[in-house]
């Protein structure tokens, strides 16, 4: 990123008022292909390895909560290029302001009828929604009126991409933080679309040969949603740390007191860094043994989602412990620190990264 185009309070003051990315953040998006980082170049992508994408989604989402939460979602949507049908995926990445929303949310049917699914349901969080040009939507499989099960008697998933003239956006994103994401839920009813718009994230339903598509799905997913709550986390204790030094002007805080946050400051630092550097170790681990031996091992696997786990644990203990020392400045709901702790209130609640084991 650029310095002369660094995310400013503004825009993302702008951003949150107008419940979505302003058009300035998504002119930079559009210009740096950032809802492409794992696009191959060849497909108008930056083809990016995940440590590569994860350390670019920390810096954004540093800078700007919803933004670098809502290029994440959206590249890890774009992701899915790796199991398409590789005529739609050309069709897709043809348009250079290509964005794919979507929700892990297995919210409808998709009854087969000759080469064809009828879908009809809902799906919720589907960030970047009020800008997307496509939609992935889990459905279950019917076929002649009945579900399709498993072996264990389980319904058969496939996922489906969906046009944004194909959805109706419903208005269900109503919460305290990460407003500018519009993670808007959608809804379509008695949709047919072509078989070749249906894909399994599986293995052997690879269609490319980069590897990073050889990444399980599981911890990939964990490690570029902790990369946001990272990078995050690392603009909030800034922010902290400098309304702490404000007030210090005002009140001056005598030197015992001054002592202990100094203190607690320097620890709480201390811990996000071995946390961080834990986190990036078990990437290159991850992607090293990929790129060399063509899978990864399950001790590593283990790793990548353990440290992903244990730095949103991280992130959650070091903002509590620091929060008090802002003062009202974090309550007051039009400044810039109120806004990232909320942002980071509301992101760290993802399910997936709730447990630090």
């Amino acid at each position: 990123m650029q310095s002369s185009e660094l995310i400013t309070n503004d825009w993302a003051s702008k951003a949150e008022k107008l419940g979505r990315l302003s058009p300035e953040m998504l002119d930079l998006i559009y210009r740096r292909k950032w809802f492409k980082l794992f696009v191959p170049q060849e497909l108008g992508g930056l083809g990016l390895s995940l440590k590569q994408g994860l350390e670019l989604e920390e810096q954004i989402a540093k800078q700007d909560a919803s933004m670098g939460w809502t290029v994440t979602l959206c590249a890890g949507a774009a992701w899915f290029v790796g199991f398409l049908d590789e005529k739609l995926s050309q069709e897709i990445f043809a348009d250079p302001e290509v964005c794919l929303a979507g929700s892990g949310f297995v919210g409808g049917k998709a009854n087969r009828v000759g080469a064809q699914f009828e879908i009809s349901g809902s799906w919720t969080y589907a960030s970047g929604a009020l800008h997307a040009t496509h939609f992935t939507a889990n459905c279950e499989l019917w076929e002649g009126g009945k579900p399709q099960l498993d072996e264990n008697g389980k319904p058969f998933v496939k996922a489906f991409i969906l046009k944004k003239e194909e959805v109706e956006i419903l208005d269900g994103w109503s919460y305290m933080g990460m407003i500018a994401t519009g993670s808007h839920a959608f809804k379509t009813e008695n949709l047919l679309v072509p078989e070749n718009r249906g894909f399994e994230i599986l293995p052997e339903k690879i269609k490319r040969s980069e590897s990073i598509y050889r990444f399980p799905f599981l911890q990939f997913a964990e490690a570029t949603l902790v990369a946001n709550i990272l990078g995050i986390t690392r603009h909030l204790q800034d922010l902290i740390s400098e309304s702490f030094w404000k007030r210090h002007e005002f009140r001056k805080f005598d030197p015992r007191q001054l002592n202990y946050f100094l203190k607690l400051e320097k620890a709480c630092a201390s811990k996000l860094d071995t946390g961080r550097s834990k986190f990036y170790e078990s990437i290159e681990l991850a992607w090293e043994e990929l790129e060399n031996i063509g899978k990864i091992s399950f001790k590593t696997l283990k790793s990548v989602s353990l440290t992903s786990r244990k730095l949103s644990q991280i992130c959650r203990e070091i903002n509590s412990k620091m929060h008090p020392f802002a003062g009202l400045e974090a309550a007051k709901t039009h400044t810039e620190l109120n806004r990232v702790w909320r942002d980071f209130n509301t992101v760290s609640q993802h399910a997936l990264l709730t447990f630090p084991f």
